[in-house]
Protein backbone atom coordinates (compact mmCIF):
# COMPACT_ATOMS: atom_id res chain seq x y z
CA UNK A 1 0.00 0.00 0.00
CA UNK A 2 2.72 2.49 0.99
CA UNK A 3 5.28 1.36 -1.57
CA UNK A 4 7.89 1.60 1.23
CA UNK A 5 9.42 -1.83 1.31
CA UNK A 6 12.45 -0.70 3.34
CA UNK A 7 10.41 0.15 6.43
CA UNK A 8 7.84 -1.87 8.34
CA UNK A 9 7.14 1.20 10.50
CA UNK A 10 8.56 4.75 10.60
CA UNK A 11 8.22 7.32 13.40
CA UNK A 12 9.10 10.98 13.87
CA UNK A 13 8.05 14.03 15.82
CA UNK A 14 5.63 16.64 14.54
CA UNK A 15 3.33 19.52 15.33
CA UNK A 16 -0.37 18.73 14.99
CA UNK A 17 -3.32 21.11 14.91
CA UNK A 18 -6.86 19.67 15.05
CA UNK A 19 -8.50 22.91 13.84
CA UNK A 20 -7.28 26.28 12.57
CA UNK A 21 -8.02 28.03 15.90
CA UNK A 22 -6.40 25.32 18.06
CA UNK A 23 -2.90 25.48 19.47
CA UNK A 24 -0.31 23.26 17.81
CA UNK A 25 0.63 20.19 19.85
CA UNK A 26 3.82 18.19 19.85
CA UNK A 27 2.98 14.69 18.69
CA UNK A 28 4.56 11.44 17.60
CA UNK A 29 3.88 10.51 13.97
CA UNK A 30 3.87 6.80 13.07
CA UNK A 31 3.84 5.80 9.42
CA UNK A 32 2.26 2.35 9.05
CA UNK A 33 1.21 0.18 6.14
CA UNK A 34 -1.93 2.06 5.22
CA UNK A 35 -2.39 4.80 7.83
CA UNK A 36 -0.62 7.67 9.54
CA UNK A 37 -1.15 7.55 13.32
CA UNK A 38 -0.75 10.74 15.35
CA UNK A 39 -0.23 10.19 19.13
CA UNK A 40 0.43 12.44 22.11
CA UNK A 41 3.43 12.11 24.43
CA UNK A 42 1.56 9.47 26.43
CA UNK A 43 1.23 7.40 23.23
CA UNK A 44 -2.53 7.95 23.11
CA UNK A 45 -3.77 8.13 19.51
CA UNK A 46 -5.17 11.51 18.56
CA UNK A 47 -5.91 10.92 14.89
CA UNK A 48 -5.66 8.34 12.12
CA UNK A 49 -5.05 9.51 8.58
CA UNK A 50 -5.54 7.37 5.50
CA UNK A 51 -2.30 7.52 3.53
CA UNK A 52 -3.89 7.74 0.05
CA UNK A 53 -5.86 10.82 1.19
CA UNK A 54 -2.92 12.77 2.62
CA UNK A 55 -2.05 16.00 0.77
CA UNK A 56 0.90 18.37 1.13
CA UNK A 57 0.01 22.04 1.57
CA UNK A 58 3.47 23.58 0.92
CA UNK A 59 5.23 21.55 -1.74
CA UNK A 60 9.00 22.21 -1.79
CA UNK A 61 9.13 24.00 1.55
CA UNK A 62 10.49 22.91 4.93
CA UNK A 63 9.10 22.03 7.40
CA UNK A 64 6.50 20.17 5.39
CA UNK A 65 2.83 20.75 6.10
CA UNK A 66 0.36 17.93 5.50
CA UNK A 67 -3.42 17.60 5.78
CA UNK A 68 -5.76 14.59 5.52
CA UNK A 69 -8.36 16.48 3.49
CA UNK A 70 -8.51 19.17 0.84
CA UNK A 71 -10.12 21.70 3.21
CA UNK A 72 -6.91 21.75 5.34
CA UNK A 73 -8.65 22.25 8.68
CA UNK A 74 -6.48 19.58 10.32
CA UNK A 75 -2.75 19.93 9.75
CA UNK A 76 0.51 18.19 10.58
CA UNK A 77 3.92 19.88 10.42
CA UNK A 78 6.95 17.61 10.05
CA UNK A 79 10.63 18.62 10.06
CA UNK A 80 12.21 15.14 9.91
CA UNK A 81 13.72 14.71 6.44
CA UNK A 82 13.36 10.92 6.43
CA UNK A 83 9.67 11.12 7.30
CA UNK A 84 9.09 13.89 4.74
CA UNK A 85 10.80 11.86 2.00
CA UNK A 86 8.71 8.82 2.92
CA UNK A 87 5.50 10.87 2.79
CA UNK A 88 6.48 12.36 -0.58
CA UNK A 89 7.21 8.93 -1.97
CA UNK A 90 3.75 7.81 -0.93
CA UNK A 91 2.13 10.88 -2.49
CA UNK A 92 3.92 10.31 -5.81
CA UNK A 93 2.93 6.64 -5.85
CA UNK A 94 -0.69 7.48 -5.16
CA UNK A 95 -0.72 10.20 -7.82
CA UNK A 96 0.67 7.84 -10.46
CA UNK A 97 -2.11 5.40 -9.72
CA UNK A 98 -4.80 8.05 -9.42
CA UNK A 99 -4.32 10.02 -12.61
CA UNK A 100 -4.81 7.31 -15.18
CA UNK A 101 -8.49 7.51 -16.03
CA UNK A 102 -7.85 6.12 -19.49
CA UNK A 103 -6.58 2.84 -18.11
CA UNK A 104 -9.63 2.46 -15.86
CA UNK A 105 -11.95 3.47 -18.68
CA UNK A 106 -10.32 1.02 -21.05
CA UNK A 107 -10.45 -1.73 -18.44
CA UNK A 108 -14.13 -1.01 -17.86
CA UNK A 109 -14.78 -1.02 -21.61
CA UNK A 110 -12.97 -4.32 -22.05
CA UNK A 111 -14.85 -5.86 -19.13
CA UNK A 112 -18.19 -4.67 -20.49
CA UNK A 113 -17.35 -5.89 -23.97
CA UNK A 114 -16.31 -9.28 -22.64
CA UNK A 115 -19.53 -9.53 -20.68
CA UNK A 116 -21.61 -8.66 -23.76
CA UNK A 117 -19.71 -11.16 -25.90
CA UNK A 118 -20.13 -13.79 -23.21
CA UNK A 119 -23.87 -13.17 -23.11
CA UNK A 120 -24.07 -13.27 -26.89
CA UNK A 121 -22.11 -16.51 -27.15
CA UNK A 122 -23.34 -18.48 -24.15
CA UNK A 123 -26.66 -17.05 -22.99
CA UNK A 124 -28.42 -15.41 -25.93
CA UNK A 125 -28.63 -18.41 -28.30
CA UNK A 126 -30.18 -20.66 -25.65
CA UNK A 127 -32.51 -17.87 -24.54
CA UNK A 128 -33.74 -17.33 -28.11
CA UNK A 129 -34.21 -21.07 -28.62
CA UNK A 130 -36.28 -21.30 -25.44
CA UNK A 131 -38.36 -18.38 -26.65
CA UNK A 132 -38.90 -20.09 -30.02
CA UNK A 133 -39.95 -23.31 -28.30
CA UNK A 134 -42.60 -21.45 -26.36
CA UNK A 135 -44.05 -19.29 -29.16
CA UNK A 136 -43.82 -21.40 -32.34
CA UNK A 137 -47.31 -22.92 -32.77
CA UNK A 138 -48.01 -26.57 -33.49
CA UNK A 139 -49.09 -25.78 -37.04
CA UNK A 140 -45.72 -24.19 -37.79
CA UNK A 141 -43.89 -27.12 -36.20
CA UNK A 142 -45.83 -29.52 -38.42
CA UNK A 143 -44.97 -27.41 -41.46
CA UNK A 144 -41.27 -27.53 -40.55
CA UNK A 145 -41.46 -31.29 -39.99
CA UNK A 146 -43.22 -31.82 -43.32
CA UNK A 147 -40.57 -29.78 -45.12
CA UNK A 148 -37.81 -31.85 -43.50
CA UNK A 149 -39.64 -35.01 -44.53
CA UNK A 150 -39.78 -33.72 -48.10
CA UNK A 151 -36.02 -33.20 -48.15
CA UNK A 152 -35.48 -36.65 -46.61
CA UNK A 153 -37.51 -38.22 -49.41
CA UNK A 154 -35.08 -36.79 -51.93
CA UNK A 155 -32.48 -39.09 -50.39
CA UNK A 156 -34.59 -42.13 -49.50
CA UNK A 157 -37.29 -42.06 -52.16
CA UNK A 158 -40.99 -41.34 -51.73
CA UNK A 159 -42.84 -42.51 -48.63
CA UNK A 160 -44.55 -45.87 -48.90
CA UNK A 161 -48.33 -45.75 -48.98
CA UNK A 162 -51.16 -48.21 -49.30
CA UNK A 163 -54.68 -47.84 -47.99
CA UNK A 164 -54.62 -50.83 -45.65
CA UNK A 165 -50.96 -50.50 -44.73
CA UNK A 166 -51.29 -46.80 -43.88
CA UNK A 167 -54.33 -47.49 -41.70
CA UNK A 168 -52.54 -50.34 -39.90
CA UNK A 169 -49.57 -48.03 -39.27
CA UNK A 170 -51.88 -45.36 -37.84
CA UNK A 171 -53.45 -47.96 -35.52
CA UNK A 172 -50.02 -49.08 -34.32
CA UNK A 173 -49.01 -45.44 -33.76
CA UNK A 174 -52.09 -44.90 -31.59
CA UNK A 175 -51.39 -48.11 -29.66
CA UNK A 176 -47.77 -47.15 -28.99
CA UNK A 177 -48.21 -43.47 -28.11
CA UNK A 178 -51.89 -43.19 -27.24
CA UNK A 179 -54.91 -42.13 -29.31
CA UNK A 180 -54.35 -38.43 -28.52
CA UNK A 181 -50.64 -38.35 -29.34
CA UNK A 182 -51.08 -36.58 -32.67
CA UNK A 183 -48.60 -36.72 -35.48
CA UNK A 184 -48.07 -39.52 -37.98
CA UNK A 185 -45.62 -42.25 -38.95
CA UNK A 186 -44.12 -42.40 -42.45
CA UNK A 187 -42.22 -45.31 -43.95
CA UNK A 188 -39.45 -44.64 -46.49
CA UNK A 189 -37.64 -47.15 -48.73
CA UNK A 190 -34.22 -46.68 -47.07
CA UNK A 191 -32.49 -44.97 -44.20
CA UNK A 192 -30.86 -45.51 -40.81
CA UNK A 193 -31.72 -48.38 -38.48
CA UNK A 194 -33.65 -46.12 -36.11
CA UNK A 195 -36.87 -44.16 -36.46
CA UNK A 196 -36.53 -40.37 -36.31
CA UNK A 197 -38.87 -37.90 -34.62
CA UNK A 198 -39.40 -34.64 -36.54
CA UNK A 199 -41.01 -31.38 -35.38
CA UNK A 200 -44.78 -31.60 -35.38
CA UNK A 201 -44.83 -35.21 -34.21
CA UNK A 202 -43.84 -36.72 -37.54
CA UNK A 203 -41.97 -40.01 -37.32
CA UNK A 204 -40.04 -41.42 -40.26
CA UNK A 205 -38.70 -44.98 -40.36
CA UNK A 206 -36.88 -47.22 -42.78
CA UNK A 207 -39.02 -50.03 -44.30
CA UNK A 208 -36.45 -52.56 -43.05
CA UNK A 209 -37.57 -51.86 -39.48
CA UNK A 210 -40.96 -53.31 -40.45
CA UNK A 211 -39.99 -56.03 -42.91
CA UNK A 212 -37.11 -57.53 -40.88
CA UNK A 213 -39.31 -58.59 -37.95
CA UNK A 214 -42.26 -60.90 -37.46
CA UNK A 215 -43.58 -59.09 -34.41
CA UNK A 216 -45.59 -55.86 -34.62
CA UNK A 217 -44.43 -55.11 -31.06
CA UNK A 218 -40.94 -54.50 -32.47
CA UNK A 219 -42.31 -51.85 -34.84
CA UNK A 220 -44.30 -50.35 -31.98
CA UNK A 221 -41.03 -50.25 -30.06
CA UNK A 222 -39.36 -48.25 -32.83
CA UNK A 223 -42.24 -45.77 -32.70
CA UNK A 224 -41.84 -45.47 -28.92
CA UNK A 225 -38.07 -45.03 -29.23
CA UNK A 226 -38.57 -42.23 -31.76
CA UNK A 227 -41.06 -40.45 -29.50
CA UNK A 228 -38.65 -40.88 -26.58
CA UNK A 229 -36.21 -38.61 -28.44
CA UNK A 230 -38.58 -35.79 -27.51
CA UNK A 231 -37.77 -36.39 -23.84
CA UNK A 232 -34.08 -35.90 -24.56
CA UNK A 233 -34.45 -32.75 -26.65
CA UNK A 234 -37.19 -30.91 -28.49
CA UNK A 235 -36.57 -31.63 -32.21
CA UNK A 236 -37.20 -27.95 -32.99
CA UNK A 237 -34.54 -26.95 -30.46
CA UNK A 238 -32.13 -29.47 -31.99
CA UNK A 239 -32.73 -27.95 -35.43
CA UNK A 240 -32.15 -24.40 -34.18
CA UNK A 241 -28.99 -25.33 -32.27
CA UNK A 242 -27.54 -26.99 -35.35
CA UNK A 243 -28.50 -24.11 -37.66
CA UNK A 244 -27.22 -21.21 -35.55
CA UNK A 245 -28.56 -18.07 -33.92
CA UNK A 246 -29.43 -16.43 -37.25
CA UNK A 247 -31.98 -19.14 -38.02
CA UNK A 248 -33.55 -18.77 -34.57
CA UNK A 249 -33.76 -14.98 -34.95
CA UNK A 250 -35.34 -15.25 -38.40
CA UNK A 251 -37.90 -17.77 -37.13
CA UNK A 252 -38.86 -15.48 -34.25
CA UNK A 253 -39.05 -12.29 -36.31
CA UNK A 254 -40.31 -13.57 -39.67
CA UNK A 255 -41.81 -16.93 -38.82
CA UNK A 256 -39.73 -18.73 -41.43
CA UNK A 257 -36.66 -20.91 -41.79
CA UNK A 258 -34.67 -20.75 -45.02
CA UNK A 259 -35.33 -23.76 -47.30
CA UNK A 260 -31.60 -24.35 -47.73
CA UNK A 261 -31.21 -24.52 -43.95
CA UNK A 262 -33.92 -27.18 -43.70
CA UNK A 263 -32.43 -29.15 -46.58
CA UNK A 264 -28.99 -29.19 -45.00
CA UNK A 265 -30.36 -30.15 -41.60
CA UNK A 266 -32.48 -32.97 -43.07
CA UNK A 267 -29.38 -34.50 -44.64
CA UNK A 268 -27.44 -34.10 -41.38
CA UNK A 269 -30.25 -35.57 -39.30
CA UNK A 270 -30.68 -38.60 -41.49
CA UNK A 271 -26.93 -39.24 -41.65
CA UNK A 272 -26.55 -38.80 -37.87
CA UNK A 273 -29.85 -39.67 -36.16
CA UNK A 274 -30.33 -38.79 -32.47
CA UNK A 275 -29.12 -41.27 -29.88
CA UNK A 276 -31.57 -43.65 -28.25
CA UNK A 277 -33.12 -42.53 -24.98
CA UNK A 278 -32.00 -44.25 -21.80
CA UNK A 279 -33.54 -47.60 -20.95
CA UNK A 280 -35.45 -46.27 -17.94
CA UNK A 281 -37.30 -43.79 -20.15
CA UNK A 282 -38.05 -46.44 -22.77
CA UNK A 283 -39.30 -48.94 -20.19
CA UNK A 284 -41.63 -46.33 -18.74
CA UNK A 285 -43.09 -45.64 -22.17
CA UNK A 286 -43.43 -49.35 -22.98
CA UNK A 287 -45.30 -49.83 -19.71
CA UNK A 288 -47.68 -46.95 -20.51
CA UNK A 289 -48.36 -48.46 -23.94
CA UNK A 290 -48.72 -51.96 -22.47
CA UNK A 291 -46.28 -53.20 -25.10
CA UNK A 292 -43.45 -55.67 -24.46
CA UNK A 293 -39.96 -54.23 -24.81
CA UNK A 294 -38.23 -57.55 -25.57
CA UNK A 295 -39.11 -57.71 -29.32
CA UNK A 296 -37.76 -54.19 -29.80
CA UNK A 297 -34.62 -55.03 -27.81
CA UNK A 298 -33.80 -57.96 -30.08
CA UNK A 299 -34.65 -55.92 -33.18
CA UNK A 300 -32.03 -53.36 -32.12
CA UNK A 301 -29.44 -55.97 -31.12
CA UNK A 302 -30.06 -59.55 -32.18
CA UNK A 303 -27.69 -60.78 -29.44
CA UNK A 304 -29.46 -58.76 -26.74
CA UNK A 305 -26.14 -57.77 -25.19
CA UNK A 306 -26.52 -54.01 -25.54
CA UNK A 307 -30.24 -54.05 -24.75
CA UNK A 308 -30.17 -56.54 -21.89
CA UNK A 309 -32.00 -54.29 -19.42
CA UNK A 310 -34.89 -53.87 -21.89
CA UNK A 311 -35.18 -57.65 -21.94
CA UNK A 312 -34.76 -58.38 -18.26
CA UNK A 313 -37.00 -55.50 -17.12
CA UNK A 314 -39.70 -56.00 -19.77
CA UNK A 315 -42.80 -54.44 -18.16
CA UNK A 316 -45.11 -56.97 -19.85
CA UNK A 317 -43.12 -60.04 -18.85
CA UNK A 318 -45.54 -62.64 -17.51
CA UNK A 319 -48.55 -60.42 -18.19
CA UNK A 320 -51.26 -60.88 -20.83
CA UNK A 321 -50.77 -58.59 -23.85
CA UNK A 322 -53.73 -57.12 -25.65
CA UNK A 323 -53.68 -57.74 -29.39
CA UNK A 324 -51.41 -55.22 -31.08
CA UNK A 325 -52.53 -55.75 -34.69
CA UNK A 326 -54.68 -58.38 -36.31
CA UNK A 327 -52.92 -60.80 -38.66
CA UNK A 328 -54.52 -59.08 -41.65
CA UNK A 329 -53.40 -55.62 -40.48
CA UNK A 330 -49.88 -56.88 -39.80
CA UNK A 331 -49.65 -58.35 -43.28
CA UNK A 332 -50.91 -55.07 -44.75
CA UNK A 333 -48.32 -53.11 -42.77
CA UNK A 334 -45.46 -55.37 -43.82
CA UNK A 335 -46.48 -54.91 -47.45
CA UNK A 336 -46.87 -51.14 -47.28
CA UNK A 337 -43.87 -50.60 -49.57
CA UNK A 338 -44.74 -53.29 -52.15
Amino acid sequence: MTALTEFARLESGGLWRAAPNDQRREVTVSLGNATLVISDNAERPLAHWSLPAVERMNVGERPALFTPASDGTETLEISDDLMIDAMEKIRKTVNRRRYRPGRLRNLGLLTTTAAIVGLAVFWLPDALIREAQSVVPGVKRAEIGATLLGHIQRVTGQTCRSQLGTQALADLHARALGPDAGGQVFVVPSGPDTAIYLPGGLIVMNRDLIEDTEDPAAVGGHIIAAAAQLRLEDPLAALLKDSGIGTTFTLLTQGEIAPETLRTYAETLFANPPQRADDATLLDMFANAQLPSTPYAYAVDITGETTLSLIEADPMQGRPIREILSDADWISLQGICT
